[in-house]
């Protein structure tokens, strides 16, 4: 094909609106307040040069991009930093009404229960480990409203992926004491058999895929399970939980690229608590978190206090109500603490 005549059929099929984000817009100013006032960051630029109508670019790499006279190499440090959405103040008082997810009591009561019931059994498994009664074993203290918040605001049949510090979730969907005992001692009530190593739990039951040892393998996993569910027309979604260290793994951003490019309905959920299991951020990543990452592989993004829980919550139902209705993925980053 002459270059000529190619250039000319890529121009006539780029458009400068793309109908997805035009959907995407529509759909997020139908949302409550609670939710429609989230900054959650694209890719579509808030300021375009009044040249960009006249003589756009025509790069099939860069559809959106615009010309420039200047010669300027884009610096990290020159960015805009996303800030970390919250409800609540350091002392519990919702800041804003409207975002007050008005949760029942009976639920408010249960998540707290649940939190505490879960601080507690971590305690002792985690002496036990130390005792020697059982062979390993990973804490998860601090991050407890990341695991409730956010398994709140899914739908049972929603299909969850983790890692081995998100046992709280599988608590909040109904896994019991005597389940997590099984699993961590491998005795012959374990649903896995005792085939796998202490806080590898899973359950077929509950639509929790059974937690693996190496770092970011269930990333791709779960894209491609929320492919599958899109193709299948379930209408639900998978929500897929890491940490900041785990993001540096080439699985990760090989799960990022094809959730993005296939428009899968997954929501990448980050816990960033500064450390992974032994490397300081600083020593991990020079960009803006985990979230800056977002832009560049085309996600909408937010980025939330890990630790107010009902931040997180309505961030997930947010994110959960974009990755089903617009079958696009997207990222959050919960800053917490370990």
């Amino acid at each position: 094909m002459a270059a000529a005549t190619w250039i000319t059929r890529v121009a006539k099929r780029t458009t400068f609106f793309r109908p997805r984000e035009t959907k995407k817009l529509l759909q997020l100013g139908a949302m409550p307040d609670a939710r429609r006032e989230f900054r959650l960051y694209s890719t579509v630029s808030e300021k375009v040069p009044k040249h960009e109508f006249q003589e756009k670019p025509r790069f099939p790499g860069a559809a959106n991009a615009h010309y420039t006279e200047k010669m300027d190499f884009v610096n990290p440090d020159d960015g805009q930093i996303i800030p970390v959405y919250r409800v609540m103040d350091l002392n519990g008082k919702v800041l804003n009404e409207s975002h007050d997810p008005k949760l029942k009591k009976e639920t408010v009561q249960d998540m707290y229960k649940k939190m505490i019931l879960f601080n507690t059994m971590e305690r002792i498994l985690y002496e036990a480990q130390r005792q020697g009664r059982i062979s390993f074993y990973m804490t998860n203290y601090g991050e407890e409203g990341t695991h409730f918040g956010s398994a709140a605001a899914l739908l049972p049949e929603d299909v969850i992926f983790a890692q081995y510090r998100e046992a709280g979730v599988l608590m909040s969907r109904g896994f019991t004491i005597d389940e997590y005992m099984s699993q961590c001692f491998s005795n012959r009530n374990d649903n896995r058999k005792g085939r796998q190593m202490p806080v590898h739990y899973g359950s077929k039951d509950l639509n929790f895929v059974t937690i693996s040892s190496p770092l970011a393998t269930q990333m791709p996993q779960a894209t491609g399970y929320a492919y599958a569910m899109k193709r299948a027309g379930t209408g639900n979604c998978v929500i897929c939980y890491f940490g900041e260290g785990t993001a540096s793994e080439g699985d990760a951003h090989a799960a990022f690229n094809f959730a993005a490019t296939l428009e899968a309905p997954v929501v990448f959920f980050c816990r960033n608590n500064g450390y992974a299991i032994s490397t300081p951020t600083d020593e991990q990543y020079r960009g803006d978190g985990i979230a800056g990452r977002g832009r560049g592989y085309g996600m909408m993004t937010i980025r939330v206090d890990g630790n107010d829980v009902f931040a997180v919550y309505n961030v997930t139902k947010a994110a959960r109500d974009v990755a089903v209705n617009q079958e696009r993925p997207i990222l959050i980053e919960a800053m917490t603490y370990r």
